[in-house]
């Protein structure tokens, strides 16, 4: 344990020594988790919206306010003729608009169909496009279910109900808020990318500087050594977890609804995992660059976009989505998604805890081994 002790308390002393370095690990998780939660998470809300009523009746300007009655739209221009409407789009000053003709006001008052055109800008990101369209279509359903109901009703006089009333209940985000989808999976990502590269340079950085051969004469063991590398960055990466946690309260409001001590529990566990995967990697380089290079291409980008921050897992082809079964992250972000925004006990989410356990185990022993075959 002696040994053990020594090792730790160097590691500290080298953290210690670069008061820029140490601004940079205690502060940049918690800059990067500002920057990508109002980035990534950012709502399509107010989307520029440009009308060419061309009735001018007062169905039109009812139809209009379903439209407009919310924050999904944002009536920004009104135009004169369809090729005004064009032209804004093609200036990008909107991403959708509506023509409607001059028909409607009398379609609508005598009960005939009539036909209204959405235009959308898909020169945006498609994703964008795809949720500009699929808006219009529900407010555009909607709107002519309440007007079919309004008709019937005038004309027949009395009341009456529909044979089927389906109900919605979203649960765990009633509003629809991409913060609380977005943020736990955020800190997962971001302790990923600092634990990562944090450790990824902890054992070639001593064979750059000459003090890899006094640590191989002392009767040190592997174990010893590489344990002593992690637990200082381990200590960093809890306050962090800390951090992330109470920022993501504090500025997105997304606290945890299950629990506080679990959540951080299983941080450490994965964190344990990581560090180990950094170090593994380091054992493998022979420079801080082949470090940073294994690190970003081999570890970052895949846990990026095969964890499920991003994009669903269910639709990735098999090797995609087994690369992304062997990375921690991929089973932290369920159980993160799962305390915090669920609530659900670690019970529940045994399925990802026992992976996660398991890989992080796998990759300090395998740290441990590739350090062994060094010496």
């Amino acid at each position: 344990m002696e040994r053990l002790r020594t090792i730790i308390q160097k590691e500290f002393l080298h953290i210690l020594r670069d008061p820029r370095t140490m601004a940079l690990i205690l502060l940049l998780p918690a800059v990067l988790l500002i920057l990508l939660g109002y980035g990534v998470s950012g709502e399509s809300e107010d989307i520029a919206l440009a009308v060419a009523d061309l009735s001018r009746t007062q169905e039109s300007r009812r139809y209009i306010e379903y439209y407009t009655a919310g924050d999904d739209f944002d009536f920004t221009y009104s135009a004169m003729s369809e090729d005004e409407l064009l032209d804004l789009i093609n200036e990008d000053k909107v991403k959708a608009g509506l023509l409607i003709p001059e028909d409607f006001g009398r379609s609508v008052a005598v009960g005939e169909p009539v036909q209204v055109q959405m235009y959308i800008n898909g020169s945006v990101e498609p994703s964008t496009a795809q949720t500009v369209q699929l808006k219009l279509s529900a407010i555009s359903q909607a709107a002519a279910q309440n007007i079919l109901i309004e008709t019937i009703l005038s004309r027949v006089g009395g009341d009456f109900e529909l044979p089927i009333d389906a109900r919605q209940k979203l649960l765990y985000n009633p509003n629809g808020d991409g913060k609380l989808y977005m943020i736990p999976g955020l800190i997962p990502i971001i302790l990923q990318v600092q634990t990562l590269l944090l450790s990824a340079l902890a054992i070639v950085k001593e064979r750059e500087q000459g003090t890899m051969e006094q640590l191989v004469v002392t009767p040190i063991k592997s174990w010893e050594l590489m344990l002593g590398k992690i637990i200082p960055y381990l200590v960093v990466t809890l306050f962090n977890t800390f951090v992330l946690i109470y920022l993501g309260g504090l500025i997105f409001g997304v606290k945890v609804v299950g629990s506080y001590w679990q959540l951080v529990g299983l941080s450490m566990i994965f964190s344990l995992g990581s560090l180990g995967m950094g170090v593994l990697i380091s054992n493998l380089s022979e420079s801080q660059m082949q470090a940073m290079y294994l690190a970003v291409f081999i570890v970052l980008i895949p846990a990026i976009i095969l964890s499920g921050l991003l994009l669903p897992r269910d639709g990735m082809p098999a090797f995609t989505y087994w690369f992304g079964e062997f990375m921690p992250v991929t089973h932290f972000l369920e159980i993160t998604r799962g305390i915090m925004l669920k609530g659900v006990n670690a019970s529940v989410l045994w399925d990802s805890i026992w992976p996660m356990i398991i890989l992080s185990v796998v990759y300090f022993v395998a740290s441990v081994f590739t350090f062994r075959k060094k010496l």
